[in-house]
């Protein structure tokens, strides 16, 4: 079964504008994402979708493939979607261009589920907060599931909420990666836009809210996202820690 992966890559982020281009250890965000998807050994196809011609030279210059795509669209799956209808694949995964840390092994942890079970139509990632971590921070996105796995909401809020002084529910993080099966990823960007999706700026909703089922995978890493400039130099960091 063929997988292949998208990374869409917008330029005018209203929080960080030019994330794509931004310099991690001296290469740019996007060419970190892309090489950690080409190194999945699960993917055999890597294209970014651009809006802008400054990403797609960028692309170019470190050798990766890039389409270029129309700046309407209202989210990333849509231009996911765009890219998705030029490949021949079953399985499309959606990468999210500020996803520089998120290891091959991770992005094969999201798109084994597809691979093992045919009615498994979309699938995410989650991994369990850390001590450390700020369950108010609206930057991370909480997720939790049910007993087979499948997500029974997304919020930027704490969930689940503790109530009282007893044992702690474990918080899991969700990480921003998706894979569809293809026929499934266009179904899904044909659906109306819904309030739960809206009201938390959180795409994932709009299948949970239209009565689909999204796999969340467990994984044991941890990937820092770039929400903000500030992130990079903890990115960066943790660049070094690794190496």
């Amino acid at each position: 079964m063929k997988v292949a992966a998208v990374i869409p890559a917008r330029i005018g982020s209203s929080r960080f504008p030019g994330k794509p281009l931004a310099l991690i250890c001296g290469k740019p965000m996007i060419q970190h994402v892309y090489e950690n998807a080409t190194a999945c050994s699960l993917i055999e196809r890597v294209v970014v979708a651009a809006d802008d011609p400054a990403v797609q030279q960028a692309v170019q210059a470190f050798g990766g493939e890039v389409a270029m795509t129309s700046s309407d669209h209202q989210t990333g799956t849509d231009r996911v979607a765009e890219v998705a209808q030029t490949l021949d694949a079953e399985i499309i995964v959606n990468i999210q261009g500020d996803e520089p840390l998120l290891p091959p092994d991770a992005i094969a942890d999201a798109i084994r589920p597809l691979l093992q079970d045919e009615r498994i139509v979309m699938s995410t990632l989650k991994t369990a907060l850390r001590p450390e971590d700020d369950p108010l921070d609206p930057n991370i996105v909480k997720v939790t599931t049910d007993a087979r796995g499948l997500a029974l909401y997304f919020s930027r809020a704490p969930i689940p909420f503790q109530r009282d002084d007893g044992p702690c529910s474990q918080m899991y993080r969700h990480i921003g990666l998706y894979v569809f099966r293809r026929n499934f990823l266009f179904d899904y960007t044909r659906l109306a836009q819904t309030p739960l999706e809206l009201a938390e700026s959180l795409e994932q909703l709009r299948a949970l809210e239209h009565g689909h089922s999204i796999f969340v995978s467990e994984t044991r890493y941890y990937p820092l996202g770039v929400d903000a400039p500030s992130d990079i130099k903890r990115a960066e960091a943790s660049l070094r820690a690794q190496s």
